[in-house]
């Protein structure tokens, strides 16, 4: 509350009244202070009670205090609480319509007249009289009291003079309060009220958007004649007065500059020049004429705007010619420059707009001609919108139908003339050359194919099959036909292109088509067929409403264009050996179908996705995949000949049955070998297909086939033939796309529909943005090739330096001491050979640079792909590891997944090589080895199974980093698991619950419990014997948890190394470990009865003897190691006490009991509560320590006060003994030294000084590296010289200090 309140407050006329409210309810003064307090929600709800408290009481005299304090608070100091006051002034005036309006008007004219305010409270004021009016408005009466409706606006238009204060909130309350009263009260009361700003409203854009709204409101009232009288016509928007409007225009988008919105009176003027059939000359004249000749700024950005504003108002008339106009082209320049950084970018807003018009028009051909029109914007012949637009998923079936329409129709016959070309100002003297114009073409093209992909990518999109199939056919036909003749049952032959297809777009055309492939392979069911499925039933994806997958239909397709070769051409012709293994493909395909329609299969439908896939692929790849199509058909011949072999033989004998499935097991190693070179192709179906596949024959996987997985991800075979098959052909194809897909395959195990969505925004970029690219990635290339020539410069090459020698020596261009020849003596003539010697040798140096170049990024490219294609190899093991976790195969993984992790950790390592690391890790210890299923039928592997763990464990001791141990060590307990394997059903059922657990606990299995125990405790010697010791205690307390009959055997030890560790650090953790072991209900139950307490003795004996070597716990450490072994035996003397043992604890309690002679116990810390907590069991209390005040008085006799001004004693340099001088000498040194006293001690004085002052001082520091003159002046140059050797330390440091 403001000072002036308070006085007026004081000074009010009828003190009593307030001052008995004040004595006799608190809480109805609180609400008063709850409404200024920041937090909106206390304010609401100080408001509601208030309202409430009023109701209930119902007191006058409450009431109109409510009203007083209410309107003093309107011009409240704190900004936060006048909202708060206004909106529960409205409320009251609201909820009590007894009160008079006009009564509350007054008084808020009377409390905050501006006439009569102090200078620095009008601003307060001011705000005070706006929140009046808009309580008053708030109310909901302001229109059945026309009186009341004059006095506000006559206040707001007094008000509209202190715009410094309130910007353009007067005359927005006034609009909001002729948006509510009727007609009559504005004829009768505010028209000649309002008649000068109505008259004026072409000076500013608030008194313009006020006339506007009136109009809106009141057409009766301001009719033609009325307007005309006003402002001199009949109509607002005219020939005569677009300049002034032009001009008010410019004013709102200059004061909208910051907020980057669309001012009011914009789209109010849009929609008058729309109702007064003028819109032609208002956006000709005073957007394109007017704003657009402005500079760029904000002026452009009102109309890019109000463009956007527009769509939802236009006909279809208008959209195409406002869309194909100059607003448009501005539009696209300004996105084109507004791709360089730190610049203001519009195109997000106009997306929005868009998206909203979109979203709102069920108008077909309004939302076609928005799309149409935004399409036909281009920049070097690149749409300037990207090609995956949110907007489209708007779009109405029959609007998207013929978008795609057009979209294909500009593929075969682009019109560059009819589009709107934003570059062609900046650039039309090149638009003329045959090379510009193909790119031109390219670039266009390229964005077509990339808009529809992204079409049937969207699931979003409501689009039919016919239409998905349609842009498949559409697609694929280009990418690998052409039209030869046109036929009927071929539509795409219909449409011929007016520009045949370079290998560039075709090369664009083949890498969208497989994305397409795998879009398609996602996609859901339409919801008409998908209303069928139950609610909790898998959605099925990649089919068809019959049930057929969406590939086959496109193989039938490739199958009637290759039967027809009269009317469409292959752009690369099968031989008759491709022929012949595609038409194979298709019989295997149609037989797997057969086998699919007898009994539902997965491997089945696996097999058939892989040949469809494979024989697609072969258009892109014949030479490469036909060997691969024949070994897959063989394999899947032998797989099915087994399997009717199986079904034969299982009802004749067994014993055959197993000799035949020993002898032919090659289909499934072959059919890997497949799998792991079809991996090799960057395309990211292919690698979910082989997935697919994998995981059907997984069962059927022999360790043959396994090895030839693993063979792939050892680290020593990287310089092998495998990583070299991989990257030869990749490399050319494909430079940048199968990263890219390959990152996206990882985000696609969480969300396939949005992977797939980023995948076509990588590959389908505008033109702007895949030049910019360009250039970037050359401008890196010569930063990098002048770091290399500066790295090289450190490098002398000794025979480029003799060539270069050579070519000068020739010329006679060397300076000798002889002759003294320059090159000034050399004529013109030999100065050009020169030249062009110089030039070849340094051209020749360059090439030689740019092959080493070129061959070391040709090796990091090759380790890229590698590293690629072993990340893709990773999805078969992790594929084998959860399908076959219980199969004997899987304990053949673990040392191939650890050589990884090994090698992978030991090795600085890039992005892509962590990602590897990190997804191998993931496998091997979250899916092997913490797997519930796992190999329960270890048979005669026991002894091999032993010596892996004997030696994982022995290479666990011998590494050198922690964490790579953490693996060895979870693959050793993995191992120990598997030993251990399950105990049998039949024991539990047959015994009680207890006695089951009992027999559970000791049941090892196939485990040598000894040679297992002598293993472990080898390593957990190891660990307190070594200084350095990659083991931690948390991997021994995970085998304590895991496998208390092995925590039993290792229990003796881990107690004997609590006094015999190595260091002070493992005895510690040794008490850590015997805590674990020993609080484990397991471990007890197992050492039940005498072994137990046994145990308890050795402990107590070896904590008493660890507390004897105590000793002065000052270090960290030591105090660490008391505070585990105080611990461990708190837990001891509890648990005897409790199971009432037979277990001597007196010599421990001496020790404890002598313990706080040897350390120095604080008030509070873990030390001091864990010790306290221990001797409470021995029934010693801590004591109690009584707090006494200090006599402060007899600390301030003791503690002298410090002189200052002056060094303590301690500082004070001792007297020395001077050596014997002349007598004349010695008085001369004595008179000095006298004298230099008193100035010393204001040297002291000023060096303090100076140190306060030293940062206003100057940079250089002149002033304060000048002594003193005087003391300079008294001082010998021998005295001087004594007194620097004599100076100690600390005041070398002082006077150091004020030098600097």
């Amino acid at each position: 509350m403001s000072v002036e309140m308070v006085e007026l407050s004081m000074k009010a006329p009828e003190p009593v009244r307030a001052a008995g409210i004040l004595q006799q309810n608190r809480v109805f003064l609180d609400f008063f202070w709850d409404l200024a307090k920041p937090d909106q929600e206390v304010r609401l709800k100080a408001v509601e009670d208030l309202i409430q408290y009023l109701k209930t009481n119902n007191k006058a005299d409450e009431l109109d205090y409510t009203f007083k304090r209410l309107v003093d608070g309107l011009a409240h100091t704190r900004e936060a609480a006048r909202p708060g006051f206004s909106l529960a002034l409205g409320q009251v005036l609201s909820t009590f319509e007894g009160v008079s309006l006009q009564s509350i008007l007054d008084r808020i004219k009377e409390k905050h007249n501006l006439q009569t305010v102090k200078k620095k409270l009008v601003r307060n004021a001011a705000f005070g009289n706006l929140f009046g009016v808009l309580a008053l408005q708030q109310s909901s009466r302001l229109s059945k009291e026309p009186p009341v409706v004059l006095g506000c606006v006559q206040l707001l238009q007094s008000l509209s003079q202190h715009r410094q204060h309130l910007k353009d909130l007067p005359t927005k309350t006034m609009m909001d309060i002729l948006n509510e009263i009727s007609e009559d009260v504005f004829q009768e009361v505010l028209l000649s009220a309002l008649q000068t700003d109505l008259a004026s409203a072409f000076r500013t854009p608030e008194q313009l958007q006020l006339l506007l709204v009136a109009l809106q409101r009141f057409p009766q009232t301001l009719q033609p004649k009325k307007l005309k009288k006003l402002l001199g016509s009949s109509t607002i928007i005219n020939a005569e007065n677009v300049p002034k409007l032009t001009e008010v225009l410019k004013m709102a988008s200059r004061s909208v500059k910051k907020d980057c919105v669309l001012p009011a009176v914009a789209l109010d003027l849009l929609k008058l020049s729309l109702k007064e059939d003028s819109f032609q000359l208002f956006w000709n004249n005073a957007i394109i004429n007017g704003m657009l000749k402005e500079q760029p700024g904000p002026a452009h950005y009102l109309s890019f705007r109000l463009l956007g504003s527009a769509l939802p108002l236009l006909s279809v008339a208008q959209l195409e010619e406002v869309l194909s106009g100059e607003v448009m082209m501005q539009y696209g320049e300004h996105v084109v420059s507004a791709q360089k950084a730190e610049r203001y970018k519009l195109a997000p807003e106009m997306d929005k707009y868009v998206s909203d018009f979109l979203e709102g028009s069920l108008d077909a051909d309004r939302q076609l001609a928005v799309m149409v029109g935004f399409s036909s914007l281009i920049n070097k012949g690149s749409p300037v919108v990207p090609p995956v637009w949110r907007g489209v998923q708007h779009l109405q079936p029959a609007a998207l139908q013929r978008y795609v329409e057009w979209l294909k129709n500009m593929f075969l016959k682009p019109q560059l003339d009819k589009l709107l070309d934003c570059s062609a100002r900046k650039q039309k003297d090149n638009r003329e050359g045959q090379e510009q114009r193909e790119n031109y073409l390219f670039y266009l093209r390229k964005w077509i194919v990339s808009r529809l992909s992204s079409i049937i990518d969207n699931h979003q999109v409501k689009k039919e099959e016919d239409l998905i199939m349609d842009v498949a056919r559409f697609v694929f036909f280009h990418a690998f036909f052409s039209t030869k003749k046109a036929s009927a049952s071929i539509p795409e032959t219909k449409g011929k292109l007016s520009v045949p297809l370079d290998d560039r777009t075709r090369g664009v055309l083949v890498n969208h088509f497989f994305g397409l492939l795998l879009s398609m392979h996602h996609l859901p069911l339409t919801e008409d067929s998908d209303k069928g499925t139950a609610a909790n039933q898998k959605r099925v994806q990649g089919v068809r409403a019959d049930g057929t997958m969406w590939i086959y239909h496109l193989v039938q397709y490739a199958q009637v264009l290759l039967d027809q070769p009269e009317h469409a051409q292959s752009s690369q012709p099968f031989s008759p050996e491709q022929r012949k293994s595609w038409d194979s493909m298709l019989k295997m395909v149609i037989n797997l179908k057969t086998e699919v329609k007898k009994g539902p299969a997965a491997r089945t439908n696996a097999f058939q996705q892989l040949f469809l896939l494979v024989a697609m692929h072969l258009f892109k790849a014949p030479e490469e995949l036909l060997g691969i199509t024949k070994d897959l058909q063989s394999c899947v011949d032998k797989a099915q000949e087994k399997k009717a072999k199986k079904e034969k033989e299982k009802k004749k004998k067994k014993k055959q049955a197993t000799e035949q499935e020993e002898g032919e097991p090659e289909w499934v190693e072959v059919l890997v070998d497949i799998l792991l070179s079809l991996l090799s192709q960057p395309n990211r179906h292919i690698r979910h297909v082989c997935k697919t596949v994998f995981s059907s024959i997984c069962p059927h996987v022999t360790a043959a086939a396994l090895t030839a997985i693993l063979d792939v991800l050892d680290p020593e075979k990287d310089d092998e033939e495998d990583g070299a098959v991989v990257v030869t052909d990749d490399n050319k194809t494909q430079k940048k796309n199968p990263n890219e897909e390959e990152d996206e395959e990882d985000e696609e195990k969480m969300e396939d529909d949005k992977s797939d969505g980023s995948g076509d925004d990588s590959d389908e970029e505008g033109d702007d943005e895949a030049m910019e690219e360009e250039e970037e990635e050359e401008e890196e290339e010569e930063e990098e090739e002048e770091e290399e020539g500066e790295l090289e410069e450190g490098e002398v090459d000794q025979k480029f330096r003799q060539d270069l020698m050579k070519v000068l020596q020739q010329q006679n261009a060397l300076a000798t001491e002889e002759d003294g020849s320059s090159d000034e003596d050399l004529d013109d003539d030999a100065m050009m050979k020169l030249d062009k010697g110089l030039a070849a040798l340094f051209s020749e140096q360059k090439k030689k640079n740019q092959a080493k170049k070129d061959e070391r990024t040709k090796i990091q490219k090759e380790k890229t792909l590698v590293r690629d294609f072993k990340i893709k190899v990773l999805d078969l093991v992790e594929v084998f590891v959860a399908r076959q976790a219980g199969s004997p195969l899987v304990l053949g993984l673990v040392e191939p997944l650890l050589t990884i992790i090994d090698r992978g950790m030991s090795s600085d390592s890039d992005q892509q090589e962590q990602d590897f690391l990190r997804r191998a890790a993931d496998i091997f210890r979250n899916q092997l080895c913490r797997s519930k299923v796992y190999c329960r039928t270890v048979g005669d592997r026991q002894g091999e199974l032993h010596d892996l763990l004997d030696k994982l464990m022995t290479k666990c001791q011998k590494l050198s980093d922690s964490s790579v141990c953490l693996y060895y060590f979870s693959a050793s307990l993995y191992i120990v698991k598997v030993l251990r394997g399950a105990p049998p059903a039949e024991a539990k059922e047959e015994q009680t619950a207890e006695g089951a657990a009992a027999k559970d606990l000791r049941f090892m299995g196939n485990l040598d419990v000894d040679r297992v125990s002598a293993i472990f405790r080898d390593a957990l010697s190891s660990f307190m014997g070594r200084r350095k010791s990659p083991l931690t205690t948390q991997m021994f307390t995970d085998l304590f948890t895991r496998f208390p009959g092995l925590c039993v055997q290792l229990l003796d030890p881990a107690v004997q190394h609590i006094t015999s560790g190595v260091r002070v650090h493992q005895q510690g953790q040794a008490c850590v470990l015997v805590l674990r072991a020993m609080q484990s209900k397991e471990v007890q139950q197992l050492l039940s009865g005498a072994p137990w307490t046994e145990l308890c003795v050795k402990v107590s004996g070896q904590l008493a003897a660890s507390l004897q070597r105590a000793g002065q716990a000052e270090s960290k450490v030591v105090k660490e190691k008391v505070v585990r072994t105080l611990e461990l035996c708190q837990f001891l003397v509890k648990h005897v006490h409790q199971q009432k043992l037979s277990v001597d604890l007196e010599p421990l309690h001496k020790v404890l009991q002598s313990l706080t002679s040897v350390i120095t116990f604080k008030k509070t810390g873990k030390l001091e509560d864990t010790y306290w907590a221990v001797m409470k069991h021995f029934g010693v209390m801590k004591p109690k320590v009584e707090k006494t005040k200090p006599d402060k008085e007899a600390q301030q006799q003791q503690v002298p006060k410090k002189i200052k001004g002056f060094l303590p004693e301690t500082k004070k340099r001792k007297k020395r003994n001077l050596p014997i001088l002349e007598p004349a000498a010695a008085a001369a040194g004595n008179s000095s030294t006298s004298r230099d006293k008193p100035g010393a001690d204001k040297g002291q004085a000023k060096k303090k000084h100076d140190k306060k002052t030293k940062q206003k001082r100057p940079g250089d520091g002149t002033a304060a590296s000048q002594p003193h003159p005087a003391k300079k002046s008294k001082m010998t140059q021998s005295e001087s010289k004594t007194a620097k050797k004599k100076k100690k330390k600390p005041e070398k440091k002082k006077e150091g200090g004020g030098q600097l």
